[in-house]
């Protein structure tokens, strides 16, 4: 059995204050903020319907983010359901819960940070990408999410996490990894899901209550059993349209356009084309969230019992929950949110740099450690209108 040891680490409180005294660090000392450095916040595009918030320049680095979106089509998935009312649509959401695939993703864990907020609800989201021509970081997470959902349940936040992030990874009891400062989707790799999980809750200060895990290959049964999906297209950098970079190379005109399941996963695997890179890519699988959000609530959909059941059961074939996840208890406190209720975020982070030969994204300690305690005590709408110099709205 795994077990990880949650010995004392550089998590944001201990990175800031060596920032705020000027300690000098090495490349595998911490997360660093580099000395005068500032996060600049600069306006995202944002997805149909929601709201994209955080700083987004040519330089940044961040993650995809497949599967955040997968948990919250769960989420709306039960909202749909607790719409429907009746036994029969409660009993029949309690066979899909009755069937999901779970694993132990909290498997020895010590020392994890206390829940201070009852009510609150904190998803860590993990998602690969397998067949993505462009991976070859073998069982490494490709998305990393954090939903953050208040106790009153009338909205939601989602923050991406870099993959890239330069964090520290606490040790295995096997000593297989001795722990340090690396990238954090290779905690995956070095103790799988459960070292994930003490390495975000390290990070950030904040407890996970539940792990939703998919392979992005699994986005393709969703989307076709909605039937496709409406995206508008971006064209890549300086060109009038967008042509894959992979088999079997795709020509997407740019503008808004019906996409079926192989063709969404196509376009928002794209990032190259783009001068915003992962950002871009990011950005993308937002709107690709929205997009399904919107049309799992369409009429058709509803209304069609065929339609429905083909959605519900692709959505849940395409996950792993950990054991304790309940679908039912999630669908009262997700009853009432829809798309206009998503706010998207990335950490905060200063944007790539090296560590040694390998390129990294730099956390921006101070802002994102001031963000995680706001979300650690419930209060992420308040700390958003109070940081507008870090946090843009994309209008």
């Amino acid at each position: 059995m795994m077990r990880t040891r949650m010995r004392p680490s550089r998590n944001l409180d201990d990175m800031t204050d060596s920032y705020r005294s000027g300690a000098r660090r090495s490349s595998r000392a911490t997360a660093g903020v580099p000395a005068g450095s500032r996060a600049t916040g600069q306006r995202a595009r944002s997805p149909r319907n929601g709201r994209t918030y955080g700083p987004g320049t040519e330089r940044r680095a961040t993650p995809p983010v497949d599967k955040a979106r997968r948990f919250v089509t769960i989420a709306l998935v039960v909202s749909v359901l607790a719409t429907l009312g009746g036994i029969g649509g409660w009993g029949y959401l309690k066979s899909l819960n009755d069937g999901l695939d779970r694993l132990d993703a909290f498997q020895g864990l010590d020392d994890r940070p206390e829940k201070v907020v009852d009510g609150s609800l904190n998803v860590l989201v993990l998602g690969s990408d397998s067949r993505n021509p462009d991976s070859n970081e073998g069982s490494r997470a490709d998305t990393i999410m954090i939903l953050h959902v208040p106790a009153d349940g009338s909205n939601a936040f989602i923050i991406s996490l870099p993959r890239d992030l330069w964090v520290e990874v606490p040790p295995t009891e096997d000593g297989s990894w001795g722990g340090g400062m690396s990238k954090l989707n290779a905690a995956l790799s070095y103790g799988g899901v459960p070292l994930m999980v003490a390495t975000v809750e390290n990070y950030a200060g904040v407890r996970i209550d539940h792990l939703v895990e998919i392979d992005f290959d699994g986005l393709i049964a969703v989307v076709d059993a909605l039937g496709g999906i409406t995206m508008d297209v971006e064209p890549a950098a300086g060109q009038e349209n967008l042509v894959s970079i992979h088999k079997p190379y795709r020509e997407f005109q740019a503008g808004e356009q019906e996409l079926t399941g192989e063709e969404a996963l196509d376009y928002v695997r794209q990032r190259k084309q783009f001068a915003e890179g992962d950002f871009a890519r990011m950005r993308h699988q937002q709107q690709l969230l929205m997009a399904m959000m919107d049309k799992a609530t369409n009429a058709g959909i509803i209304g069609d019992p065929g339609a429905l059941n083909a959605f519900l059961n692709s959505v849940i074939n395409a996950v792993k929950v950990d054991s304790e996840f309940d679908l039912v208890a999630t669908g009262l406190q997700f009853s009432d949110l829809r798309s206009d209720d998503l706010t998207f975020l990335t950490s905060p982070n200063l944007g790539p740099d090296y560590m040694g030969d390998e390129s990294v994204v730099i956390s921006d300690n101070i802002t994102a450690a001031s963000m995680y305690q706001a979300i650690a005590n419930d209060n992420m709408a308040t700390w958003i209108t109070e940081n507008p110099d870090v946090v843009k709205s994309a209008e």
